[in-house]
């Protein structure tokens, strides 16, 4: 079949790092910001890199990919990452084919995050895929591939109790906030980041906190205005972080900076302030947690947080995992039924071009007119059908063409 390409698994890779070997300090040398993607995607035809997408969160740096060997990929995102590739390479997994397929669909389940069945993953996947789409990096295969990975994760979710209750990076922070604050309401909080885990988290102090003394800053500041109008919260310009620092008795920071957005010098001898940084790489300098006024938290420190919606979660782990065998079986059955589609369509032509044959011509006119003006494309269609079937079931690649000729002729003669 021109134009046709049977995909090879083998060269299908995942090459990561995540919170397992490695702590936030680490990960955030490896995190990737747009600008940063944008870049991979311009670079990525001169490593070997055919299709791919990154996922860059607080939990883990991970890029999947079809590439030309295990190393293209890694090699890859290493050109955009503080850490060198000698450490990414001590540190990471590589896995590929049908075991790169299956972490994919983990990961996706919540199986794989530090906080297990943390939903949150699943807007991060489509997210990461949706920009290497964009950019013309994610083909037919990937796609289908994407797909069912995220068709097995909403039926884990539906069906089963592994992400059922709250509990998430964000709402550990707020279970934080209550285990170790009093007198809530009279404190006030400010949220640095309004992105996705930035709102996350605004909505779980509102929502369990049962406070509105808290303040968003944004760098944009229309997001923050948004966000706060919508939960009758304040909202101020990054031009007065300053202020609303020395002001404040929590801070929360959820931004994607580069740089510690929050100095020592923006905290040394002030108030008494609880910090929880949920930014990968940190965005509140290190040397700040030093400070006697000072309590700072990490996304480390808080997936150590356990309760019993955790418990109930580790009982659902076998159904999620029969779930993840199930859709990864279609797939790789489906995988397995392309590489019959050249023979398929072949045939196919042939049945359709027998209707300029004279030799058919003057058999067809010794049919019934029933038969003989049946549908000849719908005849076809019929055959092949049956065709793929036996092909799947019983393995028969011999002489499919004969077979199907006497198949079709005889179609409708009884």
């Amino acid at each position: 079949m021109p134009g046709f390409k049977q995909t090879d698994l083998s060269t299908f890779f995942i090459a990561g790092i995540n919170y397992k070997k490695t702590d936030a300090t680490l990960r955030g040398q490896f995190a990737i910001n747009s600008d940063q993607y944008s870049t991979l995607l311009s670079l990525a035809p001169q490593y070997g890199v055919k299709e791919f997408f990154v996922l860059s969160t607080c939990n883990r740096t991970e890029i999947y990919g079809f590439a030309e060997n295990s190393s293209c990929l890694p090699d890859l995102l290493c050109t955009q990452t503080l850490g060198s590739i000698d450490t990414f390479k001590e540190m990471a997994y590589v896995k590929k084919g049908a075991k790169a397929i299956e972490h994919l669909f983990s990961v996706a389940a919540g199986l794989d995050s530090q906080i297990l069945g943390d939903y949150e993953i699943v807007g991060q996947i489509k997210q990461a895929v949706k920009i290497s789409k964009e950019q013309h990096f994610i083909g037919a295969y990937m796609e289908r591939l994407i797909n069912a990975v995220l068709q097995s994760s909403k039926m884990i979710r539906t069906t089963t109790l592994l992400s059922g209750g709250t509990v998430s990076v964000s709402f550990a922070a707020v279970q934080y906030i209550k285990e170790k604050i009093a007198d809530i309401p009279n404190k006030k909080i400010l949220l640095l980041g309004t992105g996705k885990i930035g709102r996350n988290t605004c909505k779980n102090l509102v929502d369990y906190l049962e406070t509105k003394n808290i303040t968003l800053i944004n760098r944009t500041r229309d997001k923050a205005a948004k966000l706060a109008t919508e939960l009758g919260l304040n909202y101020a310009s990054i031009d007065e972080l300053s202020e609303y620092i020395d002001q404040s008795d929590i801070i929360l920071v959820a931004t994607n900076s580069t740089e510690p957005v929050i100095l020592e010098s923006h905290v040394a001898g002030k108030t008494d302030k609880l910090i929880i940084d949920l930014s990968i790489p940190y965005n509140v300098e290190k040397s700040a947690q030093d400070l006697p006024n000072v309590t700072l938290v990490n996304v480390d420190d808080l997936s150590k947080i356990k309760d019993e919606t955790l418990h109930r979660r580790m009982a659902e782990i076998p159904k999620a995992k029969t779930i993840i065998a199930d859709h990864i079986a279609e797939f790789l059955d489906w995988h397995e039924m392309r590489k019959n589609v050249p023979v398929l369509t072949a045939v196919k032509h042939k049945l359709q071009a027998m209707h300029q044959c004279n030799l058919f011509i003057n058999y067809s006119a010794t049919l019934t007119p029933l038969v003989a003006h049946t549908n000849p494309e719908i005849k076809i269609q019929k055959v092949i059908n049956g065709m793929a079937i036996k092909m799947r079931n019983q393995n028969q690649r011999g002489c499919n063409f004969i077979e199907a000729i006497n198949e079709y002729i005889t179609t409708g003669t009884n």
